[in-house]
């Protein structure tokens, strides 16, 4: 018997972090398309600057693709049927947020203000659902670090 899967379960075998294929097969065709146009977009507009990196958070979280140079720039999180990424706000970038508060749209800034605070930044997932959430990703890490 094959085990079912909810929307949202997280790629958990840790005998080896996922291909493209594995993960094209996890997040579905949608989904997928939302993987391949940010990782484009990050590869395009920050060229050379970041080597992604496969994590393994154990069984319940499974495996992620963390963007990071000295500080994270953000995580893909791969999850069945979705895709959700991690942006970490330390001070610098909440100010940010706040200068533009007014011009984001309205989900973000609800998702961004019942995101958890930690010592260490603001912790904000998004799951893409839509290009309009994938175009919120992209503005929310062009103010965290301009492109190149």
């Amino acid at each position: 018997m094959e085990p079912s899967f909810q929307i949202g379960d997280r790629i958990s075998d840790k005998s080896a972090s996922p291909d493209e294929s594995a993960v094209h097969q996890w997040l579905g065709s949608k989904a997928f398309a939302h993987w391949e146009a940010l990782r484009k977009w990050i590869d395009a507009n920050y060229p050379g600057v970041f080597s992604p990196e496969w994590l393994y958070g154990g069984k319940k979280r499974g495996w992620s693709l963390r963007y990071k140079k000295t500080k994270a720039f953000c995580t893909l999180l791969p999850e069945y049927k979705q895709l959700s990424v991690l942006v970490v706000f330390g001070a610098a970038e909440r100010a940010k947020f706040e200068e533009r508060r007014y011009t984001w749209r309205d989900t973000l800034v609800e998702q961004y203000d019942a995101a958890p605070s930690y010592p260490d930044g603001k912790w904000l997932t998004m799951t893409l659902s839509s290009v309009a959430d994938r175009r919120d990703v992209m503005e929310l890490l062009a103010m965290k670090r301009p492109p190149n």
